[in-house]
């Protein structure tokens, strides 16, 4: 069994998701405060591919994005080492859907994620249906030994915790 560090690659929908419903800035500005320490401490990262994903929208997370202390990874010779591991696994060639342009990052996100034995923390739910045509992140980090959770799961992890008040 693969040990894991304390270290969590995001994927995109984590950072595009919560910006957009749950964790608003507006609704929860000590998220981003939080993700941000936790980008200075280097206990998150994106890699490359995912940041490209966030702010080619140019919009309020992009910017937000370009200025926080979140470490982007690019690729090395292990990463690809770890790509050409998960591109062995017949399911893979389902995580990519390149007709519409999205999840061009997933693998890459799955690849950093073992290159470095972190936790790979993503918004996308596991298939558990034999016929889907489509393949998620949960499954091919399963298929790869890799650990993977949800922001909720992530938030309880680390014990965070949130207070509201009234502006």
């Amino acid at each position: 069994m693969r040990e894991f560090s304390d270290t969590y690659c995001l994927d995109a929908n984590v950072l595009i998701q919560a910006w957009q419903k749950y964790y608003s800035p507006i609704l929860c500005p000590d998220y981003w405060k939080l993700l941000d320490g936790l980008g200075d401490e280097s206990r998150i990262f994106i890699c490359q591919e995912v940041y490209e994903e966030v702010v080619k929208t140019e919009d309020d997370l992009a910017s937000w994005l370009k200025g926080s202390k979140i470490p982007v990874r690019k690729a090395n010779e292990s990463v690809i080492a770890s790509l050409k591991e998960i591109y062995r696994t017949p399911a893979h060639l389902k995580i990519v859907d390149n007709t519409k342009n999205r999840s061009l990052a997933d693998p890459w996100v799955i690849a950093h994620a073992m290159d470095t034995n972190s936790v790979v923390l993503t918004k996308e739910e596991k298939i558990t249906q034999a016929n889907s045509s489509k393949v998620k992140i949960p499954n091919d980090c399963d298929n790869v030994g890799v650990r993977w959770i949800n922001d909720f799961e992530f938030v309880q992890e680390l014990n965070f915790s949130f207070s509201c008040q009234r502006n």
